[in-house]
């Protein structure tokens, strides 16, 4: 992706969406070499990076500094960077002050959770040049009202909510949509309504694109922690990094570490 317009262009042509999350300069260095799309400062950076239990401890001011460090790293990456918990919420200036940070530390556009009470600032940010990304289903910021981390629409009524969500924030401005952890068949039928692409992560193989932490899809927590039943592990970074330091340890206590040639004469 190379600005906002290219989602719609994706959507247009079939080509699904690749997201990742991303956090630092050094993975988003990296990232820039891949095949995916865009990546996702997500506030789930804090849980990532920082142990947090849930994404609720994210502030403005660290999802700013993780937004600079990626756009330091990936200057040709899209980045869509999360406006955390309660930081959009009472008036508009307010959230206007904590959108602001992350577009200057280099965001193209900024991702919401939810739309009830959201579609006005959708409105203002859209109109004031800010792409903004919806995000229903699973909103990991409501995760106390939601009573944890649980499937969203299993019931016609709640599959009928999320639905006319989608089309207000569509009619909002919001120029593409995650949809987290919903039954396959109503990202499907969420996806054939609207018109912006609809990128899915626990959603099915029916929307216009996927999205996983890249962490999870990396394998970089031990083989032991829990892992939700959407995410497929491409590699094993934890077991190569312990790995690797293990051997490290091993030839320093051993003295195989440094040799003549690693040392200056």
């Amino acid at each position: 992706m190379k600005s906002v317009l290219d989602f719609a262009a994706a959507r247009q042509a079939g080509r699904k969406i690749v997201m990742t999350t991303c956090y630092d300069a050094w993975t988003a260095r990296l990232l820039q070499g891949t095949g995916i799309d865009c990546v996702l400062v997500g506030d789930s950076g804090v849980m990532v990076m920082h142990g947090a239990h849930d994404t609720v401890a994210a502030t403005v001011d660290m999802m700013a500094a993780m937004t600079r460090a990626v756009r330091l790293g990936g200057p040709e990456l899209f980045v869509v960077a999360d406006l955390p918990f309660l930081s959009y919420r009472g008036s508009l200036d307010r959230a206007l002050d904590s959108v602001r940070p992350l577009m200057v530390a280099g965001a193209q556009a900024v991702k919401l959770e939810g739309a009830r009470g959201h579609l006005p600032l959708v409105e203002q940010l859209v109109s004031s040049g800010i792409p903004v990304m919806g995000h229903l289903g699973l909103t990991p910021q409501s995760v106390h009202a939601l009573g944890g981390y649980r499937v969203q629409g299993r019931s016609e009524a709640a599959a009928e909510a999320l639905l006319q969500d989608a089309r207000d924030l569509q009619e909002a401005g919001c120029f593409a949509l995650v949809l987290e952890c919903v039954p396959s068949a109503l990202a499907r039928r969420v996806t054939e309504q609207l018109a912006i692409p609809t990128i899915g992560i626990g959603a099915g193989d029916g929307t216009d694109g996927q999205v996983l932490v890249l962490h999870d899809l990396l394998g970089a927590a031990p083989a032991s922690a829990h892992q939700p039943r959407f995410v497929r592990r491409y590699a094993d970074v934890a077991g190569t990094l312990q790995s690797a330091v293990n051997q490290f340890a091993e030839e320093v206590r051993s003295g195989a570490f440094p040799s003549a040639a690693e040392s200056y004469a």
